[in-house]
């Protein structure tokens, strides 16, 4: 895979999909509010949050760091990203996995092989 510079840190703690699309007028505080009164989270606690628009052709990122919000955005030319399906609003996503989805990869088919327990 080509280096990528401006990418979400492969050991970031806590990563967070939010699954339902959002009005990509928002900006970060709005998006931060949205953390708190929907999600019940701390906008302020330094995990990320992944979020798209209602055609999932744009994603937005938000986190806190230190002293103020950073904001990811990317807007895909043609494709569309391959947003999970879930039962609850909010995924929980690993660094690796939160820049396959930036690729284009779909998250709910890169699955490992199952796990076997065998007694003899």
């Amino acid at each position: 895979m080509k280096p990528r510079y401006l990418r979400p840190a492969l050991n970031l703690p806590q990563i967070f999909l939010y699954r339902d699309p959002v009005d990509f007028r928002k900006q970060a505080h709005g998006l931060a509010v949205l953390i708190e009164q929907e999600l019940g989270h701390n906008p302020f606690s330094g995990a990320l949050y992944a979020f798209t628009n209602r055609h999932r052709n744009k994603i937005k990122c938000v986190m806190w760091e230190d002293n103020g919000f950073v904001l990811y955005y990317k807007g895909l030319a043609e494709e569309k990203f391959k947003w999970p399906k879930a039962s609850e609003e909010l995924v929980s996503l690993t660094g690796e996995q939160i820049n396959w989805l930036l690729e284009g990869y779909d998250l709910s088919l890169m699955q490992g092989h199952k796990t076997l327990h065998y007694e003899a």
